[in-house]
């Protein structure tokens, strides 16, 4: 069994250069937690803002650390007490404490069976957008034949919602960079570019309005999401720190979580009602190329990092 494994680490916030990949060694898992070989572990825009210390003050970082939430691997050990999960299942979540490595560790209510037919990569992508969607969602309340904007709905977070919400019933509206347009129409939502001039571009495709807004953009649309949704009652994001400021929402999990969301999620997305494409794959040793991907934005689908390729 390794003693040692390789993993993606940064000892000081900074720029996507901090990023190196060293050995550490293997972790092993506590009560309720088992050890999971990663085959692969999405990136996610939070985890550039955990990097670059944009959240230490509401999440510090305890250094050396290791980024990433999203994995898909192959359990490799177990806990005590553990009894849902053995070595050698297949299976998707979220880690404990990292994902960019070879190992991770995860706890049993974090992580679900990957179903054969869904590649490693998608269900490397998937949790954190999954979760997102399902949190954000509940937190709105949203009645089938509703209207909901998602303002970057071309991203991970965004390409998930606006298919779990079509697949409620409800109309969307997604804001994205013109050369996405054909995209979010494929996956079923009226398209209309972000920036300047929002507001209006939104009432000319919504005339009835929009009843609820998920901000997974971050990109200082706030204010026109507020104005559009009526207040900040029904504004919830995920993106801005500004959100304290205008009386709107933000959540980044814990107690909104929504129980079997994920497990949910995969099984939309194993049947078929869900895709998750796959921007770009990166090894190990490219995890700072993949931040900044992630950071220069305009990114459709899922940036996924495989801790074997070489």
């Amino acid at each position: 069994m390794a003693d040692k494994y390789k993993a993606v680490v940064y000892t000081e916030y900074g720029d996507p250069g901090v990023l190196r990949v060293v050995e550490l060694d293997a972790p092993v898992p506590g009560p309720g937690q088992v050890r999971v070989a990663v085959r692969a572990a999405g990136v996610n825009p939070f985890d550039a803002k955990l990097r670059a210390g944009a959240m230490a003050g509401v999440i510090p970082t305890e250094f050396p650390a290791v980024p990433g939430i999203d994995l898909a691997g192959v359990v490799d050990q177990v806990g005590e007490g553990v009894t849902a999960f053995s070595v050698g299942d297949e299976v998707l979540g979220s880690a404990a404490a990292g994902s960019y490595g070879e190992l991770a560790l995860a706890s049993v209510d974090t992580i679900t069976a990957k179903p054969v037919g869904v590649a490693w990569e998608v269900a490397g992508g998937l949790s954190v957008a999954a979760t997102t969607t399902y949190r954000t969602l509940a937190l709105l309340g949203l009645s089938p034949g509703e209207t909901l904007l998602i303002d970057g709905a071309a991203g991970g977070v965004g390409t998930v919602a606006v298919q779990v919400a079509r697949h409620r019933g409800l109309t969307v509206i997604g804001t994205a960079s013109p050369g996405n347009h054909d995209y979010l129409r494929s996956l079923g939502a009226v398209p209309v570019a972000y920036g300047d001039g929002l507001a209006d571009r939104v009432r000319a495709v919504a005339p009835q309005g929009v009843d609820a807004v998920l901000d997974a953009s971050g990109r200082g649309s706030l204010p026109a999401l507020v104005e559009l949704a009526g207040g900040p009652a029904r504004v919830v994001t995920i993106a801005d720190q500004a959100a304290d400021e205008l009386g709107v929402r933000a959540t980044y999990g814990g107690p909104d979580e929504v129980p079997g969301s994920l497990a949910d999620a995969v099984a939309l997305v194993d049947a078929g009602v869900v895709e998750l494409p796959i921007a770009r794959t990166f090894s190990l040793a490219e995890a700072a190329d993949a931040h900044r991907a992630s950071e220069a934005g305009h990114v459709r689908g899922k940036l996924v990092l495989l801790p074997g390729a070489r």
